[in-house]
C-alpha cells in the first residue's frame, strides 16, 4: 500500500476528493496533509476524515526558502510517504526539495499545460482568445510547471465566460482528472490519463 503526504494551501477541495477515492481496492492512502498556512480550511477538512495533519508556515521563513524546505522535509519524512500530491499548495519548490522527492511528486495546474504555467491562467486562456481550457497532472520537476504530463481534461471557453466561471468548470475536472491519474501512479503506471 503506498503512502501519500498532500499538500494544500486553501480549501483542499482536491486533496478531499483524492482522500476520499483512497479507500477500498485503492493502491494508496493518504497519511498526511501538511499546509503552509495556518489558516487552509482544508486542514479541518483532513482531520474531520482522520488525517493527521502538519503546519510549516512559509511566513515564518521570510527569504528563506531553503530553510522553510528543510522544515517541510523534516516535518513530511517521519511519514514516510512513497507520493507527494501537491494539490493547490501555493509554494514554488526549489530543486534541492524536488531531488529529495524524485520522480515521486504529482502537481494538478489548471491549464493545458504547457500552455499558461504559473498564475492566472483562465483569464489568459480567456484574452487569447482560446476556444478551451482545461487542467493537467504532472510529476514535478524543478522547472515551474513542468515535468511529463500524466493527464489532462479539457472544458469549452463559453462566450461570456468570466475567470471564474471558466475555472469553476475545471475544478469540476479537477476532481475527477486528479484521483485518476494517482491510482494509476500509485502502481507504476505513468500512461497519460485523457478526459474529453
Amino acid at each position: 500500500m503506498k503512502r501519500v503526504a498532500i499538500l494544500i494551501s486553501g480549501g483542499g477541495s482536491n486533496m478531499v476528493r483524492l482522500a476520499e477515492d483512497m479507500s477500498d481496492d485503492h493502491p494508496a492512502r493518504p497519511v498526511l496533509v501538511l499546509s503552509n498556512n495556518p489558516d487552509a480550511g482544508g486542514l479541518a477538512k483532513a482531520a474531520q476524515m482522520g488525517i493527521a495533519t502538519e503546519v510549516v508556515d512559509h511566513r515564518d521563513f521570510k527569504g528563506d526558502r531553503e530553510g522553510f524546505e528543510r522544515k517541510l522535509i523534516s516535518v513530511i519524512d517521519p511519514y514516510a510517504p512513497d507520493i507527494l500530491a501537491l494539490a493547490g499548495f501555493m509554494r514554488i519548490l526549489t530543486e534541492e526539495f524536488v531531488t529529495h522527492y524524485a520522480g515521486r511528486v504529482l502537481n494538478i495546474h489548471p491549464s493545458l499545460l504547457p500552455k499558461y504555467k504559473g498564475l492566472h491562467t483562465h483569464a489568459r486562456a480567456i484574452e487569447a482568445g482560446d476556444k478551451e481550457a482545461g487542467c493537467s497532472v504532472h510529476e514535478v520537476t524543478a522547472e515551474l510547471d513542468g515535468g511529463p504530463i500524466l493527464g489532462q481534461a479539457r472544458v469549452p471557453i463559453v462566450a461570456g465566460d468570466t475567470s471564474d466561471d471558466l475555472a469553476a468548470r475545471v475544478l469540476v475536472q479537477e476532481h475527477k482528472l486528479y484521483p485518476a491519474v494517482l491510482r494509476r501512479f500509485a502502481v507504476g503506471d505513468k500512461t497519460p490519463v485523457l478526459l474529453p
